[in-house]
């Protein structure tokens, strides 16, 4: 006999199902999860959450599936923890999949849970974080599965733009699920737990004999380095939850929005005495950009996005009094800082999702060209360069462009020059700015005159210097109007700041049309 319906009982049937939802797969599952080193879905959450904010969403719901025996297996939630809740006192959605249940996998209401998520944070206008962690598709469920995974793919797609979508990586992610996370802005990963392919090993040495470990294939360094599909790199979960935390300090909620204005005691007018020989005049002699950015960026404090991969040009958010700025910077460390195939799609990328959020974008110049070879031309370098040169000239964000050293060729005009509207571009005295370096453009416009003198290395040395007066420096770019002012290198931070605080209120647009075309 069944007890009588009371408040009491009500409320004590209601509290059951919640514990049971928050048990997960069961405390022996959940010690194996621990043993890993990983956190639960739930812990993740409360980790990466404000304390006490977070409001769970859809705790009760299960699969609907008969097939295999699944109908004795049930668990509240359904392998997903889905919900909102606030990161620094602004509100975020976020899921969580749980790999205690069903490994994770994917079903059509896990699907469900994740799919009205997206649509609510489309709804009020902020940022989806999705904390991946799943062995794929629920293969008992058929079709069913991949349908969710379809619709949470458009849902990214159509969300893309709207609201910053974040994917952490901090279990197996495989099949088809990889593309969720490859649509979204940024994807981080945890060094030795988690991983990414579209097959696995086993699928590969079945098909095409090839040997490889989950770690080699798709391993968080794997990714961050030689694919540059994975932008963050942690060494465990707290630390990639807390690269979430700080990667959303410097972007607003959604397209409608301003950057996060974070006050500051560092002096907006604070000169810089070291940049003053910090650049070398020696065209081919290297120096580390980064020492430029933290100069000139408040605190000396940046984040930089995808340090691993096509090194050659470095990306990342700072502020600058207190203003959120996107810096994409050569650097002459690596490769001399030539524009590649990598480093164009890197730096591309970032730019259109900078152009996406109102983020302005601040760009560092010392460029001497595109990287030549065959290699580069059988790649496309032509169409990935472009993609560069496309996201610079479509985005309507404040511009400032600086000029340390080297703008040859054609990459100068794609880093951020003035014809592609820059709003602001400035250089130092140790810029130079020509079709390219005084030695080569020498041997072609000079090569006759070298070839009939008695002394061919005098002549030419004569020469050199010849042009680099001329041409190898900021001052002709200055007279016809391309570089609006040479500054004293200490005096960078202060011009910086003025030049935003200047385009501050800037609008621009770009002709109606459905939607562009960039070169993919």
């Amino acid at each position: 006999m069944s007890e009588p319906r009371t408040h009491a009982l009500l409320l004590k049937q209601l509290e059951e199902r919640s514990v049971e939802a928050r048990s997960a797969g069961g405390a022996d599952r959940i010690e194996k999860h621990h043993e890993q080193g990983k956190l639960t879905a739930r812990e993740r959450i409360e980790f990466l959450l404000d304390t006490g904010s977070f409001v769970e969403t859809g705790q009760l719901v299960t699969h609907r599936c008969a097939d295999f025996g699944m109908e004795r297996q049930k668990f509240l939630g359904d392998g997903v923890v889905t919900g909102h809740g606030t990161i620094d006192g602004r509100k975020v959605c976020v899921f969580a999949q749980d790999f205690t249940v069903f490994g994770g996998s994917l079903g059509a209401a896990h699907a469900e849970k994740i799919c009205k998520l997206m649509d609510l944070a489309m709804k009020i206008g902020v940022p989806v974080i999705g904390l991946n962690d799943s062995g794929g598709a629920r293969i008992q469920e058929g079709v069913g599965s991949l349908a969710g995974y379809a619709d949470i793919f458009l849902r990214n797609t159509l969300a893309s733009g709207v609201v910053p979508q974040i994917s952490a990586i901090m279990g197996p992610c495989a099949g088809g699920a990889v593309y969720s996370p490859a649509i979204t802005d940024f994807i981080l990963m945890v060094e030795g737990t988690s991983y990414m392919f579209i097959t696995g090993p086993d699928v590969i040495k079945t098909v095409t004999h090839e040997e490889v470990t989950k770690e080699d294939l798709g391993g968080a360094h794997t990714h961050a380095s030689k694919s540059g599909v994975c932008h963050m790199v942690a060494v465990d979960d707290r630390e990639c939850l807390t690269q979430i935390r700080d990667l959303l300090s410097y972007i607003p909620s959604n397209n409608t929005d301003d950057p996060p204005y974070m006050p500051t005691t560092d002096p907006t007018d604070r000169e810089v005495p070291e940049l003053d020989t910090l650049v070398p005049v020696e065209s081919n002699k290297p120096y580390d950009v980064k020492d430029v950015i933290a100069l000139v960026v408040d605190d000396g404090k940046w984040l930089e996005v995808a340090a691993e991969y096509a090194a050659n040009i470095v990306i990342g958010f700072a502020r600058i009094g207190g203003r959120s700025v996107d810096l994409v910077a050569n650097q002459p460390r690596v490769l001399a800082g030539v524009l590649d195939i990598d480093s164009s799609m890197k730096a591309a990328r970032f730019v259109r999702f900078c152009d996406c959020f109102n983020v302005p974008l601040v760009t560092f110049v010392d460029v001497p060209g595109f990287l030549p070879g065959t290699n580069q031309e059988y790649g496309g370098i032509i169409k990935h360069g472009a993609k560069l040169l496309f996201a610079f000239a479509e985005a309507t964000v404040p511009k400032i462009t600086v000029i340390l050293r080297k703008a040859y060729g054609g990459a100068y005009d794609v880093m951020a020059s003035k014809h592609i509207r820059a709003d602001v571009n400035l250089a130092l005295p140790t810029a130079e700015i020509a079709v390219m370096g005084p030695d080569g453009a020498v041997n072609i416009i000079h090569r006759s005159e070298i070839q009939k003198a008695k002394d061919p290395v005098a002549t030419k040395a004569h020469f050199v210097n010849e042009y680099r007066d001329t041409f190898a420096n900021p001052y002709k770019a200055a007279e016809l109007g391309f570089v609006d002012e040479v500054i004293q290198p200490r005096f960078l931070r202060a011009r910086l700041w003025r030049s935003l605080d200047l385009l501050k209120n800037k609008r621009d647009k770009n002709p109606p049309k459905k939607h562009t075309n960039i070169p993919l």
